[in-house]
């Protein structure tokens, strides 16, 4: 969550509909319609993971999968199946997991409070231009307002009324390694993949986020759901004893009923959330690498920051 945005602004950059964006201008040019989910893992036993990113094509902001046939009349991806397992690794070692999450939900396009310095999705602690950047409104436009919608498995929970241009399966974590001095000054220490050669460039420049685009596994009631980090927040923005700490430390944000993330859509529907918009639902969570992310409808559109 970053500062809200003026309402001209967010006038402006709602005005985007499935077929043609007009999302500041023509920075962005047209939507285009993202292919058809991939086959969703089967349920039982627990599918062998495959690499979210083998055999990816680059299209600007996001990475879509190859191989996938166009045609209308495809199946949609069914409802993710039974987790069998928790943890991913790091360097031979398990991420730790964290259990009994308040996760509330937010959207692309949201204001929330306009009076707030993160009372906005209109930008997000990574990108300046997140609504344009995503495609527009990350749910249906109600008298210039960005609202939510029930996301279902009939369309992989994608949004109904926009084409993103992004992953729609997203979430945020309270660790701004960009902008928060103190979570800057502890990211080299504490994020467990700060040295992986890949991470390199964004280590040593300030303004490159080593969260941004990580996957992370979410869990509600034996269902298990991926989707990438896209924000920070809510509430607390240097939370590293709770995001990174091995001893399931309880998340140090008091607001929205001590929410320890927020989820998109797609991820509400996807998990089976009992409320589309409150702070009641109750999750577990880790991060998982690239290579261990199953095929599903969150890999049918994939960041690339």
């Amino acid at each position: 969550m970053r500062a809200a945005a003026s309402p001209a602004l967010v006038a402006a950059a709602l005005a985007c509909t499935a077929t043609a964006c007009t999302v500041l201008g023509a920075a962005l040019g047209s939507c285009s319609v993202p292919p058809p989910p991939a086959p969703a893992p089967s349920a039982s036993p627990a599918p062998t993971p495959a690499p979210a990113t083998t055999g990816a094509t680059s299209t600007g902001t996001a990475t879509t999968i190859e191989g996938a046939s166009s045609s209308p009349s495809r199946p949609p991806s069914p409802a993710p199946s039974a987790d069998r397992t928790a943890g991913g690794r790091a360097g031979g070692q398990r991420y730790p997991l964290h259990t009994g999450i308040v996760a509330t939900t937010f959207w692309v396009g949201e204001v929330f409070d306009p009076d707030a310095p993160d009372g906005s999705q209109v930008l997000s602690a990574y990108d300046d231009h997140w609504l344009a950047s995503y495609g527009g409104c990350d749910g249906v436009v109600v008298d210039g307002t960005c609202t939510t919608e029930r996301r279902t498995a009939a369309n992989g929970y994608f949004p109904t009324a926009m084409t993103p241009r992004q992953n729609p399966f997203y979430l945020d974590l309270p660790f701004d390694d960009v902008n928060d001095p103190s979570a800057a000054a502890q990211r080299a220490a504490v994020v467990p993949w700060a040295h992986e050669p890949r991470y390199a460039a964004a280590l040593a420049d300030p303004g490159r986020s080593l969260m941004k685009d990580r996957w992370v596994a979410v869990r509600k009631d034996g269902r298990t759901c991926y989707g990438q980090v896209e924000d920070a927040g809510p509430g607390v923005y240097d939370d590293a004893r709770y995001v990174f700490g091995a001893d399931d430390a309880r998340p140090a944000n008091r607001r929205y009923n001590g929410a320890g993330m927020d989820v998109s859509p797609a991820l509400n529907g996807c998990l089976g959330f009992s409320e589309l918009d409150g702070e009641d639902d109750v999750v577990d969570w880790w991060f998982v690498d690239d290579a261990d992310v199953p095929a599903g409808p969150w890999t049918r559109l994939v960041t690339r920051g």
